[in-house]
């Protein structure tokens, strides 16, 4: 009997000692709950800030945690040199995302005009032509005389919703802000100058292409706006050259100043990139160290004011000048003036693939010097907005060119017409042919 109260005594206590050892186990084996808190808080902070990749799974029937999305930081770049020219240009990189504001910026272009006196249905022309045929939306930035700023207004108000709804403007009173502003705005035309001022004044726009206001569009703007990535690390701005022949050029011959290259360049049509143009520091013949763009226009001015002619765009042919390497040169086809073709054609790129963007200088869209110019300001002017392309514009533009063949430019109208014609057929293409799709077998 005492035997078996002693197996039963022996076994109880067996059997306690069993279930503290098995409580007291899967007890050391869980983590304290306050810091299976702190692990949770942790994780979440690294995902919230991207600074840790996710943990990867312990045991091999879980699936492994998909790491978190990372946001990319803009990184900072180095100040870089090319040649002689002191660069610090700031190019921001951004992660374009469907709908975002990197990605609506890159899709619009900007264009300036500065306009005074009688130059207000000159302008709304050269907009009109912009807007006919470019694919990409343009944010328009005028420089224009207080008395012009309403008629700008109640002109672009009486176009179709479809039309307006393709572009933005601002319209921006003229101001100088270095010397004497009476003294720049008679300098060559009324109010010329207010274009070497653009980047003081759009500080928040990186690039911008600048025109005349006699000039007219016969391609896409898209198509120019192309060469801001054709320039290399030290290019900033791009023209056409004054002329194509040296010996009947006007700065070969006449000019009392240093000009670019061999026959100087022509800046009715000038392609700029103003984040660069902003941070260079510009060679002169006055300062050893060089001058920002700001600081460089006013002594440059002092200095030639006696020897320059074309104004503004003797300043500009000075800059360059010294600074060569800062210029991209585009074809004669990108700013075709009467002056390619009143001495003989001597402008291949338009013979070959057409006029790109027709400059009217020397008043020529409003007398009877050059017919051949007046006959496509007057066919864009006239042209009703959303009527058919060809019968409302190329139709009416290539009878009446008829009429000037016997002159000097009309004698090779393909050069007028080669160019609208193409672009015309690819924005009719556009618009009205669709693709057929083969029935399935």
């Amino acid at each position: 009997m005492r035997i078996h109260c002693k197996v039963v005594a022996i076994a109880v206590c067996f059997g306690v000692f069993l279930l503290l050892y098995f409580f007291g186990g899967n007890a050391a084996d869980e983590p304290p709950l306050k810091e299976v808190a702190k692990e949770k808080h942790f994780q979440s902070f690294n995902h919230i800030e991207d600074i840790a990749p996710a943990k990867e799974a312990k045991q091999t029937n879980k699936e492994p945690q998909k790491p978190p999305k990372l946001i990319r930081k803009e990184p900072k770049l180095s100040s870089r040199a090319g040649g002689n020219v002191i660069a610090k240009t700031r190019q921001k990189s951004e992660v374009g995302r469907p709908g975002s504001k990197v990605t609506q910026a890159e899709d619009v272009m900007h264009l300036a005009v500065v306009a005074c006196g009688n130059r207000l249905d000159e302008t709304l022309n050269m907009v009109k032509s912009a807007l006919l045929f470019s694919i990409k939306k343009i944010k328009f930035h005028i420089f224009a005389e207080e008395d012009l700023a309403e008629q700008f207004e109640k002109g672009f108000s009486q176009w179709p919703q479809t039309v307006s709804s393709r572009f933005h403007y601002s319209i921006y009173p003229i101001t100088f802000s270095v010397g004497n502003a009476d003294e720049w705005k008679k300098l060559f035309k009324p109010c010329a100058a207010q274009r070497l001022f653009l980047p003081v004044i759009l500080k928040d726009v990186d690039s911008l292409l600048y025109v005349d206001t006699d000039v007219l569009f016969l391609r896409p703007m898209d198509d120019i706006w192309k060469f801001l990535k054709a320039f290399n690390s030290t290019q900033l701005a791009a023209m056409a050259p004054e002329h194509e022949i040296p010996k009947i050029g006007w700065y070969s011959r006449f000019a009392r100043h240093p000009f670019y290259g061999v026959t100087g360049v022509n800046s009715g049509v000038m392609l700029m990139n103003l984040t660069r143009i902003r941070s260079t520091l510009f060679r002169n013949s006055m300062i050893a160290s060089g001058l920002s763009w700001e600081n460089l226009l006013h002594p440059l001015y002092q200095k030639y004011k006696n020897h320059i002619t074309w104004g503004d765009q003797d300043l500009l042919n000075i800059i360059f000048h010294y600074n060569p390497e800062c210029l991209y040169i585009f074809p004669c086809q990108w700013n075709y003036r009467p002056d390619h073709c009143m001495y003989g054609s001597n402008c291949k790129a338009a013979e070959e693939e057409g006029v790109s963007i027709l400059h009217g200088n020397r008043g020529v869209y409003h007398d009877e010097k050059q017919p051949a110019f007046r006959v496509v300001y007057d066919a864009i002017h006239e042209y009703p907005f959303e009527e058919n392309l060809f019968q409302s514009l190329f139709y009416p533009l290539q009878t009446k060119f008829l009429d000037t063949v016997n002159t000097l430019c009309g004698r090779i109208p393909q050069v007028f017409l080669k160019q609208i014609e193409k672009t015309m057929r690819a924005v009719y293409e556009k618009k009205v042919v669709r693709r057929v799709r083969l029935p399935r077998e």
